[in-house]
């Protein structure tokens, strides 16, 4: 059931720090961004979408793919390998490709991206005002940059691309 784990080895032992930074100050913006999108919609769903993102990217993704991962304890391209080695105990990465978060992970994001884009065109049908079209347009932006080309940037370097079933760059 379990195939062996196919590490990349050309792919980094490390990420740079700017690598880390850059991709934390994206993921920063999409929530904000993401965030301030629902607000327009209403308060408390901005308040519930951030608690939601807090929760299921920061804690449960966090210990379901990152123990397996070749980066647990490493600067990994977002630097979450050192967060989770704080929080969860290492498991083996012979468990990575077939791990409930390798799963959840794409309905999550999905989730994450659809419902601000959802609510704030709503919110514009309901009032036009050029700041909602300004956000709106941002937040495509940022999701189409972080998902499409940083992803995939990131990927290239990744010791775990060869296994990992949400990879952007399979060799």
């Amino acid at each position: 059931m379990f195939e062996e784990v196919k590490i990349y080895e050309q792919g980094l032992e490390k990420y740079p720090r700017k690598t880390v930074i850059r991709g934390n100050l994206l993921i920063i913006a999409w929530v904000v961004l993401g965030t301030v999108a629902c607000w327009f919609f209403r308060p408390l769903i901005a308040w519930t979408y951030l608690g939601f993102f807090i929760f299921m990217v920061g804690i449960v993704l966090r210990g379901l793919l990152c123990p397996n991962c070749y980066y647990y304890g490493k600067w990994c391209c977002l630097g979450w390998g050192k967060l989770s080695a704080l929080f969860f105990k290492k498991r083996g990465a012979e468990d990575f490709s077939f791990s409930l978060g390798q799963s959840l992970a794409p309905a999550v994001y999905g989730f994450l991206a659809i419902i601000p884009l959802i609510l704030i065109t709503v919110s514009i049908l309901q009032e036009f005002t050029l700041l909602k079209v300004v956000v709106a347009v941002l937040f495509l932006l940022l999701s189409f940059y972080s998902s499409v080309i940083n992803r995939k940037k990131d990927c290239a370097q990744c010791r775990m691309k060869l296994i990992c079933r949400g990879s952007a760059c399979k060799q």
